[in-house]
């Protein structure tokens, strides 16, 4: 599977798979842990979060509607590596991938992730999660791009399909700013429900918009990473995602990433809203930031 937008070039959804999948039986946490190790999802997600600083730093900066100041940009920025660790995400993501799984799904999946193509496939998500994040963007951009056929480009359209990249990639980085903003109302001692409203009513408007700026640098991304598979690898691969057993697997890998993402986000928030009350009791002149809207990354960051 794919880094997804955690270079931010990269929740509602976790309702909708939890309220799909609710009649079917939940693995233990074991199991879980078992497809989360196959799926080497613990390094594919700590290689995005030394940027998340950066970017949820940018993310304010990009809203017009506040000013912040130099010490509220660095609490900013001390809020997001308090918040964005890999202990934080862990126990929800876990805690998702197992609630949608089942047994058949786990035995079909790593039966595929234990295979020659699932573990050359997790070794390239691996190998260009890692890559400096300046390199990331070219590849997405096309400034670095690998030699392609119709037939392939055609295989990777239906990857990204199957995979549902784009929309999930979307629907985390609406989950996560809304779970910032949510997290920095708590911390700040305001409204939670009327600031995730606003985040959430904000995100939508630009959801189409987003989906579209991504979804080309997201195939591209996914051509760069799965160059040195054949045309078959690619076949194998579409067909296991889209088996009934694959399509599962594909809703709790995203339901596992957004659980953890809106806890990383959530905790970032509650520390910048704590961070912004200090300051502004500290300095009654400066005034306390609300969240920043929600809006769609640079064109080329995916």
């Amino acid at each position: 599977m794919l880094r997804l937008a955690f270079t931010f070039a990269c929740a509602s959804l976790l309702s909708v798979t939890a309220g799909i999948h609710a009649a079917h039986s939940a693995v233990d946490i074991e199991t879980a842990a078992t497809v989360y190790q196959d799926a080497a999802m613990r390094e594919q997600v700590r290689a995005s979060l030394g940027s998340m600083p950066a970017h949820i730093r940018q993310l304010f900066s990009a809203d017009t509607a506040v000013q912040l100041s130099a010490s509220q940009m660095n609490a900013v920025t001390e809020a997001a590596k308090r918040g964005f660790r890999i202990d934080v995400f862990e126990a929800p993501a876990l805690s998702a991938l197992a609630a949608n799984l089942d047994d058949g799904t786990v035995k079909k999946t790593g039966a595929f992730l234990e295979s020659d193509l699932g573990r050359r496939m997790t070794a390239a998500d691996v190998a260009t999660a890692v890559l400096e994040e300046a390199t990331i963007e070219k590849i997405m951009s096309g400034d670095i791009a690998t030699p392609s056929t119709r037939e392939r480009d055609a295989l990777f359209d239906k990857l990204e399909h199957a995979s549902r990249s784009t929309e999930s990639t979307v629907q985390i980085f609406l989950s996560m700013g809304q779970a910032v903003a949510i997290g920095t109302a708590v911390g700040a001692g305001r409204d939670r429900a009327a600031v995730g409203e606003s985040a959430r009513k904000s995100g939508e408007a630009g959801r189409l918009a987003m989906e579209e700026n991504m979804r080309q640098p997201l195939r591209r991304y996914m051509a760069y990473s799965y160059r040195d598979l054949s045309d078959a690898d690619l076949k194998h691969l579409l067909s296991f995602l889209q088996s009934a057993p694959g399509k599962r697997y594909v809703s709790a890998y995203i339901a596992s990433l957004g659980a953890g993402y809106d806890a990383m986000g959530r905790r970032c928030g509650e520390h910048l809203g704590e961070s912004l009350r200090e300051l502004a009791q500290a300095q009654l002149d400066v005034p306390t930031a609300g969240p920043p809207a929600i809006a769609a990354p640079a064109p080329l960051k995916q």
